[in-house]
């Protein structure tokens, strides 16, 4: 293993790293897109102001990649060389031990040694761009680490001592220009301008609850990274006692798709949504950070104060349109003196505005579509100012709806339309992200509105799908291990602690543990959602009423989860895609849902929208065999050609009804009792 004391060999064309630093990553700006409805997220630079100013600052186009680097920074020996600049936090950066300014280009001497030093604050990221970029192979279009998933950068994970990097090359690259007036000045109060939206008051939140979110002073929680920053402070005031079948907590709802950015309420805890965040979950958006203003949360430390202030859509597009045109010329702006402080860079807290009701009140409207034939009610709202949420019909289950968003999102993909970025089906949503610049938000409420008007009746459609059977161990030791967590170091009086098979038998009124699991084992569950927990993770729902268990979310969510891990959240079953956080009660585990061989050509995630779930018992070690056998590819996930078609749903009810009724009384009757339970502590 290399060290600062360590000899090495020069070796032209790229730079070693010498000492990691706490967690650096290749990273590039835009990040990896069109696999969000799958679960893999753009990742990308986090601080993507300062990421792109260092770019522009070596002369690489835009898409070059670079590091970024959390608290403290790698100390690398470059081995050609090169132009380098430091943007972010990096405030005690050296080379060769002489002070290495922020935004100013550098020469760096073939042997030299750059030390980015530690980000003692504020700001808590520095980023570094090198002449040329970083040249790693790009995974799924990108050369973003996402380090949960354990691809892209260097082999999806950290640098460590000794790794080498290949560095680009560095002919008809623009002349070098120092940025360093141009930096964004680091604080540890911090004031983000959010849109209002998709959701509110009176579906959601109380009245004049928004405004009070508004009017708070939060806390950056400790709990805070690229997946998500949470903040602390008060609780929202909610206008419903529950969110119903979809989970206990009145801010869970029908799985729905996050923009990044997007401001979720997870139980009362507010989650900023980051480039590694999931793009699938079930939490009600009250606000969702415009572009310009993201980076804030990259650079925003434990403890750091966070006001949010709302902005009309006109203004975000006015401050993002200035900020793109500052990147797209940067050295036209140092040219000028742009001065820092307007509109597109940050400024000192101002004295805080009205919360301007008017902007809350409609939280991101677009188009009201009423409903007509077979087609739902649609309401389109800004999720943002690059993102359209389309919701159908009312707050509730009904797979007939979601068997018509689905209808819907094909048609839109067929109708290859310009601008359309990312198409991400929810149980009764579809998020569109779009380029803004060739495609506005209202336009594309318009063209959906034409859309809806031709999707075909659901209940005459088959789809051709799969019968998937997947092995599961109950009370698998990991799920275990994940529930004694929690209750170690989140919240040891939470209802669900510490048994979450025991909370589910309380709040369905079973009679035992095992019965919990002999349901599960007796369902059919249908794909209605994928990367619901990252990576291809399924979110589905059993076909037959009878199968239903509801639990609720946890509140606040688990900080680890095992890979593959199956959980019920709400109505919902979801297998987690891979290692991270997560909220739905845990009953036992499976198999890998999601299985990237580099080079292979072969699609990574295993399963697909409307697949046919149904689960096997075996024991932890016949699981463990299992495991390894689909990761390392010697085997598949069993399936056989299958159809779904919402006349089955309908049979089973007319069929079962009274016996269906009578469970959904029980339910319902515990759930309520446990409800008045979780009141009462």
């Amino acid at each position: 293993m290399t060290t600062m004391d360590t000899p090495v060999p020069v070796d032209t064309g790229t730079m070693t790293v010498l000492a990691p630093g706490t967690q650096t990553t290749v990273q590039d700006l835009a990040g990896r897109g069109g696999l969000w409805d799958v679960g893999v997220p753009p990742s990308g630079a986090w601080d993507d102001l300062s990421f792109a100013l260092a770019n522009a600052a070596v002369g690489n186009p835009p898409g070059a990649a670079g590091l970024e680097a959390v608290l403290t920074g790698p100390v690398l020996r470059f081995g050609r060389r090169v132009t380098v600049c430091l943007t972010g936090a990096a405030f005690q950066a050296t080379v060769d031990g002489r002070p290495l300014r922020p935004g100013v280009v550098t020469t760096v001497a073939p042997g030299s040694v750059v030390d980015l030093g530690r980000c003692a604050g504020p700001g808590m990221r520095a980023c570094l761009a090198v002449g040329g970029g970083i040249a790693v192979p790009e995974v799924f279009g990108s050369r973003a680490t996402f380090l949960l998933g354990g691809f892209g950068g260097l082999g999806g994970r950290a640098l460590a001592a000794g790794d080498v990097l290949p560095l680009g090359r560095t002919e008809n690259l623009v002349a070098p220009a120092d940025v360093a007036s141009l930096l964004p000045r680091l604080g540890t109060e911090w004031t983000v301008r959010v849109l209002a939206g998709p959701h509110g008051a009176p579906e959601y939140l109380a009245e004049d609850a928004a405004a009070d979110l508004l009017a708070a002073a939060w806390t950056v929680d400790h709990r805070a990274d690229r997946t998500g920053v949470r903040l602390s402070g008060p609780a929202p005031r909610w206008a419903r006692r529950d969110g119903g079948e979809a989970g206990l907590h009145p801010s869970n709802i029908h799985d729905s798709a996050y923009p990044v950015g997007g401001i979720m309420l997870s139980g009362d805890t507010p989650v900023v949504v980051g480039p590694d965040g999931p793009s699938l979950g079930g939490f009600v958006v009250p606000f969702t950070v415009i572009r310009a203003d993201r980076w804030m949360f990259a650079q925003a430390r434990p403890g750091d104060t966070v006001r949010l202030v709302v902005v009309s859509p006109e203004e975000a597009e006015g401050i993002n349109a200035e900020r793109a045109a500052l990147l797209a010329d940067p050295r036209a702006a140092v040219a000028a003196g742009f001065e820092r402080g307007l509109a597109g860079l940050p400024a000192p807290a101002p004295v805080r505005p009205a919360p301007r009701p008017e902007l809350l009140r409609e939280h991101g409207l677009l188009r009201i579509r009423p409903a007509t034939g077979t087609a739902p009610a649609l309401v389109m709202s800004r999720a943002g100012d690059h993102h359209l949420l389309v919701e159908a019909g009312p707050a509730e289950l009904d797979l007939r709806v979601r068997v018509w968003v689905h209808l819907l999102a094909e048609s839109l993909r067929r109708s290859r339309t310009g601008g359309v970025t990312e198409i991400v089906e929810g149980v009764r949503s579809l998020l569109v992200q779009v380029d803004p610049a060739r495609l506005p938000l209202a336009r594309l409420a318009g063209l959906l509105d034409e859309l809806a008007g031709e999707v075909a009746d659901p209940a005459g459609v088959t789809l051709e799908v799969r019968e998937v059977t997947l092995p599961i161990a109950f009370d698998h030791p990991a799920a275990h291990e994940a529930m004694a967590r929690y209750a170690r170091s989140v919240r040891p009086d939470a209802p669900w602690c510490p048994d979450n098979v025991e909370f589910i038998r309380r709040i369905n009124d079973l009679a035992d543990r095992d019965e919990v699991f002999r349901i599960v084992a007796d369902a059919t569950y249908l794909v209605i959602g994928l990367g619901d927990v990252y990576l291809g993770a399924p979110v589905a729902l059993p076909i037959d009423p009878r199968h239903r268990l509801v639990t609720t979310k946890y509140d606040p969510a688990r900080t680890w989860t095992p890979q593959n891990a199956v959980g019920i959240g709400g109505v919902y079953l979801c297998v987690y895609g891979m290692e991270g956080p997560g909220g739905y009660q845990l009953v036992g585990r499976t198999v890998p849902v999601w299985r990237h061989v580099p080079g292979s050509g072969e699609r990574p995630w295993l399963l697909r929208q409307f697949d046919r779930l149904r689960f096997s018992p075996v024991t932890p070690a016949e699981l463990a065999d299992l495991r390894a056998d689909i990761r390392s590819g010697r085997s598949a996930l069993h399936t056989r050609p299958a159809t779904f078609s919402l006349s089955e749903v309908d049979e089973l009810e007319a069929r079962h009804g009274e016996e269906i009724t009578r469970f959904r009384g029980r339910r319902q009757a515990a759930f309520e009792a446990e409800r008045e339970r979780w009141h009462q502590r």
